[in-house]
């Protein structure tokens, strides 16, 4: 079962609405003690990865998902706090993965904040994209991406730069599209992570 960290920093209804959909059970985490209840976690977030830190700190949850060794997938801001900084508010994140989350820069010629849907690029071998097409579309809505690294790179996208789409580091794993937002791909992506091993 799914526990989702709750630190008051993401509208989580569209979330759990596609887990209710797709029959996968889950429940809230809140306090240290929940994590034992879960056999995997969703690290979710939408808005400024600086305050949604601030927040996760506040909840005295950080130390515990440091050391989580089960899977966990980071959405949208929820993956960029697995990284270690943000140019977002300039903020120290949870440091677990240890790449940095950028600012989509206006002299490219962008929009911003990226908004809509992209070509996603996973890796070979990628059960976190078992059963996905090679060239399936996922819904983006953000200003900042994760620097392409190929070390911890699951998948990749392009908008004026080539970024991590997803990204994997031992049992923590992160996608900066809305998977609950983004159809039958989203769809399978979330039954994937219901299943994974690590």
């Amino acid at each position: 079962m799914i526990g989702i960290i709750q630190y008051g920093a993401g509208n989580i209804f569209s979330l759990t609405a596609a887990l209710d959909r797709l029959g996968i059970e889950y429940g809230m985490i809140s306090q240290e003690s929940d994590f034992e209840q879960y056999d995997r976690y969703i690290i979710p977030g939408v808005g400024h990865a600086g305050a949604a830190m601030q927040k996760l700190e506040s909840t005295g949850l950080v130390p515990a998902i440091r050391q989580l060794k089960k899977p966990v997938l980071g959405i949208c801001v929820g993956m960029q706090l697995i990284t270690a900084f943000s140019e977002e508010g300039n903020a120290d994140l949870l440091q677990i993965i240890p790449i940095k989350t950028l600012r989509f820069r206006e002299e490219h010629g962008l929009k911003i904040p990226h908004t809509g849907w992209n070509q996603v690029h996973p890796q070979e071998n990628n059960n976190l994209f078992e059963n996905i097409g090679p060239q399936s579309y996922f819904y983006f809505v953000h200003s900042y991406f994760i620097e392409h690294d190929n070390l911890y790179t699951l998948a990749s996208t392009q908008y004026g730069v080539q970024f991590s789409a997803s990204i994997k580091k031992d049992n923590f794993y992160g996608v900066q599209f809305h998977p609950e937002k983004s159809g039958l791909a989203g769809e399978q992506l979330l039954k994937n992570f219901a299943h994974l091993n690590a």
